[in-house]
């Protein structure tokens, strides 16, 4: 049987970057460069494998980060050599069935996505050879050497070529065997040997993504960076997974501000699933989220009941609509409290009962989070707030298997916004429970440190 078998090549010496350390090693965003892209492939449910391939003195790093992330797909590190090609054809040795699909993908480049990634796979089922591009966003010129334009291509059918590179291993194996009589033969793209060297093999190209970037000059590690600050998945809210449904059953979830609106959906869909649900908040029973010993008792009431804490969520939340030269310093205060320190209370006092269980911690955010917005600016800066803590939580409490996300909707109706906007079009709003119902897959999900966007369909 046929194995999906995705290739981190990691042989980069880090010369173009300046630094002895190879830039896959690292950090941003609070993990080494490789780990994050490693990860992505991990998560993914169509990869059945991964290889590492690596240059020698590096096979020990490679083999410590495995056991530290618990990496259960990573099944070879390989060694590679001088050039990448050597990489390339380390892999191709290291697997013997020609109908094996070898997804060949740069340890640098660790904003690939399961998008990408499910289409590389799904092209293959047609396709021999798959590359992935992005239209280039410039015209592109061609000059002779004296510097002056000889020829211009025509820009809507250049493309700018990313990973994977994916290949029915058969493929790659037979052009390589082909490009290696050739005395001439120079290339640092797989896709590159398939195209020359077996002319009649087509080469499907799967749409990438911008930021599908390759660090590669020191500069790109901030870029990268900021991406992952403002990385998200989207959510999914049409209903709730059959994996949902599973992970919920007999589960205990406690949910902070679930009176009304996406906190009362919460926990009557997971109820509905057979999870014993808790509700707190002011309105309910006198918890108010911005008051530690409150959150603390909620908490150990409930742990006291039932043993364990599997799921926190907290959708407790304030939106003030004024200009903040007009807003009372007891109104900043209270957002400020209820938004931010809200979060921070319910996270802290979250911790021991969730490493017991293994669980996953929910919060909320904005759309504002990114850029702050007139007359939202203390909204706008709280829900800033929520995002890096959710981001700073999910490395603290990584090896303690503790899930930290945030749901970020679109605009909702729920009661909170009704009252700051009256009346408006149902066809411009998410309906509360579209917002519940993708808290609740996020919530069962591996997903850990990311920005959940929730939009209208």
């Amino acid at each position: 049987m046929s194995k999906n078998i995705a290739v981190i090549l990691a042989g980069g010496s880090g010369s173009r970057f300046g630094r002895d350390l190879p830039k896959q090693f690292l950090k941003v965003a609070g993990k080494k460069v490789i780990e994050h892209t490693i990860d992505v492939f991990e998560h993914n449910e169509l990869i059945d494998e991964i290889a590492v391939v690596t240059r020698p003195e590096f096979i020990s790093n490679i083999e410590q980060m495995v056991v530290n992330n618990h990496y259960a797909k990573v099944r070879k590190i390989l060694q590679g050599g001088k050039e990448r090609y050597h990489s390339s054809l380390s892999a191709i040795n290291a697997y013997m069935n020609d109908d094996d699909n070898l997804i060949f993908h740069d340890a640098v480049r660790p904003l690939v996505n399961d998008r990408i990634i499910d289409d590389c796979v799904k092209a293959l089922e047609k396709y021999e050879a798959v590359d992935v591009a992005i239209p280039v966003a410039d015209t592109i010129i061609q000059v002779d050497e004296k510097d002056c334009i000889n020829s211009i291509p025509i820009r809507s059918l250049l493309r700018s070529g990313q990973t994977p590179q994916c290949f029915k291993r058969g493929i790659i194996d037979k052009a390589y065997k082909t490009a290696l009589q050739d005395p001439q033969f120079v290339t640092t793209d797989d896709c590159g040997v398939v195209r020359k060297y077996l002319p009649d093999v087509p080469v499907f190209v799967v749409k990438g993504e911008v930021f599908n970037m390759k660090i590669t000059y020191k500069e790109d590690l901030f870029l990268v960076d900021k991406l992952f600050q403002l990385k998200s998945q989207e959510g999914s809210q049409e209903a709730l997974t059959e994996k949902t449904k599973k992970q919920l059953q007999g589960k205990v979830l406690v949910v902070f501000g679930g009176s009304y609106g996406i906190g009362a959906d919460v926990a009557r869909l997971a109820r509905d699933c057979g999870a014993k649900v808790y509700c707190f908040s002011r309105s309910l029973n006198g918890v108010d989220v911005s008051q530690t010993e409150h959150v603390e008792k909620a908490l150990r009431e409930v742990s006291e009941q039932e043993g364990k804490i599997d799921f926190v969520v907290n959708t407790a939340g304030i939106l003030v609509k004024e200009a903040l030269s007009a807003m009372e310093y007891e109104r900043i205060q209270q957002s400020v409290n209820v938004n931010m320190l809200g979060i921070i209370n319910v996270a802290k006092a979250s911790y021991l009962y969730l490493a017991q269980t293994k669980g996953s911690l929910l919060a909320y955010t904005s759309s504002s989070y990114t850029r702050g917005r007139m007359m939202y600016s203390i909204y706008s800066a709280t829900k800033a707030a929520v995002v890096n803590l959710v981001q700073a939580l999910a490395e603290e409490w990584s090896n303690d298997h503790i899930r930290v996300n945030c749901i970020n909707p679109e605009r909702t109706k729920t009661p909170m916004r009704v009252s700051n906007f009256g009346n408006e079009p149902e066809d411009t709003l998410l309906k509360s429970e579209e917002v519940a119902i993708a808290s609740l897959n996020t919530v069962a999900s591996d997903f850990t440190g990311e920005v959940i966007d929730v939009k209208r369909k």
